[in-house]
């Protein structure tokens, strides 16, 4: 599997780091430009290990780029010193369906979840757990209509999970860079969701 990853400048050994897995959107996307264009700038105060892998098959929720996102994720646990406590997955588009896909199927690998502009579709919401679910969402995205990702928030809040609904207005869904600040701030939600454990 081909990826980017962004390493920050001062690790250290004997200094664990958050981990960020950037899952890209679909149309021809790769891993590379969605971490550089959003992902980094957005989160870039976290001094976190970004890792931004191409889908194989210009989909997360199959078989084959599950099981690479998987032994991707094991190698960069073998390979860098990262806070198991910390590891978050986002993703925009199909990388946000791919990020319901990953918190719902393996709930234990991750400590978060920022899926922004997509919709569960029929993962299993039960599944998530205790993990923080920060959803982005525009009121004027033209290509995925904002009531099931707020359908799924609201049932996730009404289950108990710690959970948060971003909804912007005035940012279609080919205006990625709209959502760098949402993303920014939900991940201080994050950070203070983990800190209170």
């Amino acid at each position: 599997m081909l990826y980017t990853i962004a390493v920050p400048r001062d690790l250290q050994a004997g200094d664990p780091r958050p981990l960020i897995l950037a899952l890209h959107p679909g149309g021809g996307s790769r891993g590379g430009p969605f971490l550089q264009q959003i992902v980094e700038p957005a989160l870039r105060d976290w001094r976190a290990i970004i890792v931004a892998p191409d889908s194989p098959n210009r989909r997360w929720s199959v078989p084959s780029a599950e099981e690479s996102v998987l032994f991707l994720l094991d190698d960069l646990l073998q390979r860098h010193e990262i806070d198991r406590e910390q590891i978050l997955v986002t993703g925009f588009s199909m990388g946000g369906a791919g990020t319901w896909f990953m918190a719902t199927h393996h709930p234990e690998r991750f400590s978060g979840a920022i899926p922004i502009a997509s919709a569960p579709r029929d993962n299993p919401l039960d599944r998530i757990g205790a993990m923080p679910v920060h959803v982005i969402h525009s009121r004027d995205d033209q290509l995925v209509p904002i009531e099931p990702a707020r359908a799924a928030a609201d049932t996730l809040a009404e289950r108990g999970h710690p959970t948060e609904f971003t909804e912007l207005t005035g940012v279609g869904h080919y205006t990625m860079g709209g959502y760098v600040l949402a993303l920014r701030e939900a991940g201080v939600w994050m950070r203070q969701q983990w800190d209170k454990r």
